[in-house]
């Protein structure tokens, strides 16, 4: 079943998901009583809807990376318009509860709470109250959130060289009060200058006192966690160390998953217990947890739903969580992965997010697909801040980082260093389509130093390792934009093995950045070019 969608108006208040009528259940009361959010416990209460609960971006952006192969016409009853059009980097025209729509409006709904939430603190005083100022810096953190996902998803990414003239997307900062209000797009630095204002104004009163299920709202190490991914992206890595660091502590394996306790569960047909340990809000590794309305949870197991488009073996065994690694082979994992090959799923990988059903009518048995996914976690922090640290040239720093992740996701005793790191990706060729491997050619519009210098490689191997990590929840796509990573669309054969090359997409390629969906086009807003 579908997800119902806001009412839409011709008005710019309807396509930025903040119109006056609203069918979203987070939206129902307010804003007609808008006037009414005049305690603490409203202003806290009103901020659970600042999550975009209704779309996680995991489906599109997993299926336009180069995690994912088209298995071939054999697998065509396993299709579908929507997933052709993500895969092939097409305009998205079909409308799919984890498609482009839904990502814009949920987005711009949660900012709508945040911003009501904003302006109901205001008109109470201003944050005089613990609660009043913890609440208005996660309701700041949300806002600038929100615009954070939009602008990488519908944006070029953010570069010092393009990004005063690459088109923004609207940063919205009032609640609605008029019909048809107008909103530019601006650039995609100013999107960026005021999601850092934003968490600058937030972090200095962030707090978790007012939180009664911390994990699902930006508590301190969320909000620092946020922060450093923020600056990496903006090319601050000073900035992006600092708050990872704020955020790790002084005793980063602490924070870090328990993957013996995943593997437990042993080589299953059944999933859910490990997916339910995954998205635990007792872990520490988790530091935000989401709700969705996704299909992820199905597309991201052993079921056949879609399975024409899939992290299938090839790519497990020449690139990613298969592939000889620094460490050696799969088998030195400590959760090694899951294979699922036969009849019509070609499909590798960690059983992470769950899948589940929210049940509307119990008679027909319809509703919605739901998931919930780790929007933040200490594993990916800490490999973000040896990123940081590699492009700050302190490679001590990183190494040290580097190995910590590896031996957590490893039985491997091995210290990394500038030297073995260079030595193992000095072995390995560059990878292309019909000769893949997990080393890529960089191009990124910040400087890096050369093809097979110390930085390169360590840059390389980073790379990697978060790509393992983010396996199936949408991240990896991210780095294929900064970086500059061109990737192609493969056909595979009866054995899994590419067929033919049917794309390519090019490190400049315009495609890089998502239509925006073709309501918002069609009243008015400008269109990303072609």
């Amino acid at each position: 079943m579908k997800k119902s969608n806001i009412i839409y108006s011709i008005s710019f208040a309807a396509l930025l998901g903040l119109s006056l009528t609203s069918c979203d259940k987070y939206l129902d009361v307010m804003p007609d009583n808008r006037t009414e959010v005049d305690s603490e416990d409203k202003v806290v209460s009103l901020i659970t809807s600042a999550y975009p609960s209704d779309s996680f971006y995991g489906f599109l952006n997993e299926s336009m990376s180069d995690n994912i192969d088209d298995m071939g016409e054999r697998y065509s009853q396993y299709d579908s318009r929507f997933a052709r059009q993500a895969y092939s980097w097409q305009d998205i025209t079909e409308d799919d509860n984890d498609g482009v729509r839904n990502l814009w409006e949920s987005h711009y709904n949660a900012i709508a709470s945040a911003n009501q939430a904003l302006q109901a603190i205001e008109e109470m005083g201003g944050p005089t109250t613990t609660t009043l100022r913890e609440a208005m810096a996660e309701a700041l953190l949300c806002r600038a959130y929100g615009h954070f996902i939009l602008v990488n998803e519908f944006c070029m990414n953010y570069n010092s060289q393009t990004s005063k003239t690459d088109i923004g997307i609207p940063y919205v900062t009032k609640p609605e009060t008029t019909v048809n209000p107008h909103y530019e797009r601006g650039t995609v630095e100013e999107v960026y200058k005021n999601i850092d204002k934003d968490i600058q104004t937030a972090l200095p009163m962030i707090g978790d006192t007012h939180l009664k299920v911390p994990k699902y709202h930006f508590n301190t190490q969320a909000a620092y966690a946020f922060a450093a991914r923020f600056y990496l992206f903006y090319e601050k890595w000073d900035k992006a160390v600092e708050y990872a660091t704020a955020c790790l502590g002084s005793n980063p394996t602490s924070m870090l998953r328990d993957w013996d306790e995943m593997e437990s569960f042993g080589i299953t047909n059944d999933l859910t217990p490990r997916t339910n340990l995954y998205i635990d809000a007792t872990s520490n590794s988790n530091l935000l947890l989401v709700t969705a309305i996704s299909a992820m949870g199905i597309w991201s197991a052993n079921y056949g739903y879609l399975s024409r488009y899939s992290h299938n073996s090839y790519i497990s065994e020449t690139e990613t969580l298969e592939a000889p690694n620094i460490w050696g082979n799969s088998n030195m994992m400590r959760c090694p992965p899951l294979a699922f090959k036969g009849g019509a799923l070609d499909r590798v990988l960690m059983a992470k997010l769950p899948y589940l059903f929210e049940e509307l009518d119990p008679v027909n048995k319809t509703g919605y697909y739901r998931t919930v996914y780790p929007a933040f976690k200490a594993d990916l922090t800490l490999l973000e801040r040896a990123e940081a640290y590699i492009m700050m040239g302190d490679y001590t720093a990183a190494c040290k980082d580097l190995t910590l992740w590896m031996q957590n996701w490893t039985r491997s005793t091995m210290t990394l260093t500038k030297e073995n790191v260079k030595a193992f990706y000095d072995g390995l060729a560059y990878s292309n389509s019909l000769a893949p491997t997990m080393k890529k050619h960089l191009h990124p519009a910040f400087a890096i130093d050369a093809e097979g210098s110390e930085q390169e490689s360590l840059l390389q191997c980073v790379l990697n390792f978060k790509r393992l990590e983010t396996i199936y929840e949408g991240y990896r796509w991210f780095d294929i934009k900064r970086y500059g990573i061109n990737i192609t669309r493969r056909t595979m054969d009866a054995r899994s093995e590419p067929l033919k090359v049917t794309d390519s997409l090019g490190t400049n390629d315009l495609r890089r950045a998502i239509q925006l969906p073709s309501i918002v086009i069609q009243a008015g807003m400008e269109a990303n070019p072609r």
